[in-house]
């Protein structure tokens, strides 16, 4: 998995932090950007919950080799766009696919998983040579690999790494959640702060279901 930041609204949490004083202010956020103390007036307002302020930055990402698994998943994220690579029109011509942590600690478990992928492959390469490969896509696994182009504004990347950089959530999604976090937080260190699952704010609301850890650092 590669994850990469490829633009972001820069410098995000002083504009957001204009267009949060402007509702309180005669001036313009334009008049506003960059005076007083942009870090300390952000920091109290999304501490206060008023997100709208920072939908006006947003964060554009790379995502390559993940599993067509975790795409799915990521799309149920709404406030977002995204750009998938096409089985429609980009042939696959060697078997790549994400492994599973569990497979890969279990021998006979990968051997199994190894021999199926391979004859997943091996009957997609027979189908294209005789139907459209839109068709012959029919038959690949979750498991196949897939890069993604991801653009969400910050409001949404709150929510998306309280859901998914929760121990509950799914692993690979998770790792993936992480990292961009990380480059989040190097982009906007106000706004993403105190990101992450809801373990790093009070108390996890996951009740029985919750993993029972102690409340959690957020990734450095």
């Amino acid at each position: 998995m590669i994850v990469r930041l490829l633009t972001y609204t820069e410098d995000a949490d002083a504009i957001c932090a204009a267009a949060g004083r402007s509702c309180y202010s005669k001036e313009s956020s334009a008049d506003l950007l960059g005076k007083g103390e942009p870090e300390k007036t952000l920091g109290k307002i999304v501490g206060m919950g008023h997100h709208s302020v920072i939908e006006h930055a947003s964060f554009t990402f790379s995502v390559e080799g993940v599993s067509r698994a975790l795409t799915h998943q990521l799309v149920r994220h709404r406030i977002a766009s995204f750009s998938q690579q096409s089985q429609r029109y980009v042939s696959i011509n060697e078997p790549t696919f994400v492994i599973p942590r569990t497979i890969q600690a279990d021998d006979e478990a990968l051997a199994v998983y190894e021999k199926i992928m391979g004859d997943i492959w091996n009957a997609y390469s027979e189908l294209e040579k005789r139907i459209p490969a839109e068709d012959a896509r029919y038959v690949l696994p979750n498991g196949c690999t897939t890069n993604i182009t991801v653009t969400m504004n910050a409001r949404e990347l709150l929510h998306f790494f309280s859901m998914r950089c929760c121990e509950r959530a799914q692993w690979e999604i998770r790792d993936m959640a992480e990292e961009m976090l990380v480059l989040c937080r190097e982009a906007s260190p106000t706004i993403f702060r105190d990101a992450g699952p809801p373990c790093v704010r009070g108390p996890c609301p996951e009740g029985r279901l919750s993993c029972g850890r102690p409340r959690k650092k957020p990734p450095a």
